[in-house]
């Protein structure tokens, strides 16, 4: 999500170092290191560049992370032009005389991809304009003050610096079952070349949700399953049964107590699922929305002393500091309040701590 009450923002904790001493080391190639360049990297990039710091961040896909490219900015997109049919069923009602809908999907996912495109443009200048050094590739850990970044290529280098920052964000996290290799995430539901006809969702988180509704919005024939018996844990309870029933009522096939046990292809190109009641289901597409975790396993946190928690988590203090003195994690992989105005503000106030003397 982007939007959080400015209350449930972590605020900053007092500077414990002087900013001065923080930066134009001369033994480090750099004053601040960041791994990944999502919305909390950047924030922190920026801001630790405009403190007069030497920064550089390395990044291995497209500028802005999960909400640029895989989260929030496209799930508002695909969440808007789903509305289209609903808004179009009512307008006769109001006096206009609309012409029955058709769908151009392919043209809908190109001009998003443009969209994605023109804001990682945005990020990129940003960075530039600030004198951060841009990195592309694969960044992982030789010790708590150096990183080796491997190149598209394959090609490696080394660099060094005085204070490192970890922010790469989380990754969605699929069950282990026979098949699974056959169904997409959220990471790809956003690039389907075609509209599927019929879907299933397994999950019932907000991603899930909010998929089984985009789908729905888009003419697809949704089944949506989960494994607990009301779905959206956490949530205001009035909200998750009116929610309920209002999927119920538009025709999106609602099954709780309900988990998938293995897909396999079936002989029409599609999947066949099958479910924990022994049934099965036939679909085009099957999309895990079963959780996200924190994208550490190549990071070799361990060769710099950071530790991680059960879940891949790095564990941090409140000052985002790890237990490595020159290493810090800001946004989703400390797994705390995954929002990007959280990560947005931790990075800011991670560097005006290191940098700004704030």
């Amino acid at each position: 999500g982007c939007l959080v009450p400015v209350s449930a923002v972590p605020q900053c904790t007092p500077a414990r170092i002087d900013p001065q001493s923080a930066m134009a080391d001369a033994q480090y190639d750099y004053d601040y290191f960041v791994l990944g360049a999502g919305s909390g990297g950047v924030r922190t990039s920026r801001i630790a560049a405009t403190h007069g710091a030497r920064v550089a961040v390395v990044e291995c896909a497209p500028l802005g992370g999960t909400c640029v490219n895989v989260g929030c900015v496209p799930k508002k997109l695909m969440t808007y032009g789903a509305h289209f049919t609903e808004e179009v069923s009512g307008a006769h009602a109001f006096g206009w005389n609309v012409e029955k809908p058709t769908l151009d999907w392919q043209r809908f996912i190109e001009n998003k991809n443009q969209e994605i495109l023109r804001l990682n443009g945005i990020y990129k200048r940003i960075l530039e304009n600030a004198g951060v050094t841009i990195l592309y590739g694969k960044g992982a850990f030789v010790d708590a003050h150096t990183v080796e970044v491997t190149a598209e290529d394959g090609s490696k280098k080394t660099y060094t610096s005085k204070y490192i920052t970890i922010a790469v964000g989380g990754w969605p996290f699929v069950p282990d079952i026979p098949g699974k290799e056959l169904g997409i995430t959220s990471n790809e539901a956003f690039y389907l070349k075609e509209r599927p006809k019929r879907v299933l969702i397994v999950g019932g988180g907000y991603i899930a949700v909010e998929f089984a509704g985009i789908f729905h919005g888009y003419g697809s024939e949704v089944i949506q399953i989960y494994r607990g018996e009301q779905w959206l844990r956490g949530f205001d309870g009035d909200l998750r049964k009116h929610l309920e029933e209002e999927y119920r009522r538009q025709g999106i096939d609602l099954r709780f107590n309900t988990n998938c046990t293995s897909m396999s292809k079936n002989a029409q190109g599609g999947i066949t699922c099958t479910l924990t009641d022994g049934s099965t289901v036939d679909v085009d597409v099957a999309m895990f929305a079963t959780g996200r975790k924190p994208r550490t396993a190549d990071l070799r946190c361990e060769a710099a002393g950071v530790v991680l928690d059960k879940d891949g988590a790095v564990v941090v203090d409140e000052a985002f500091l790890t237990n490595a003195p020159s290493v810090y994690a800001i946004g989703d992989v400390i797994n705390r309040m995954q929002l990007t105005p959280v990560a947005l503000a931790e990075g800011h106030c991670l560097s005006d701590t290191l940098f700004g003397g704030k």
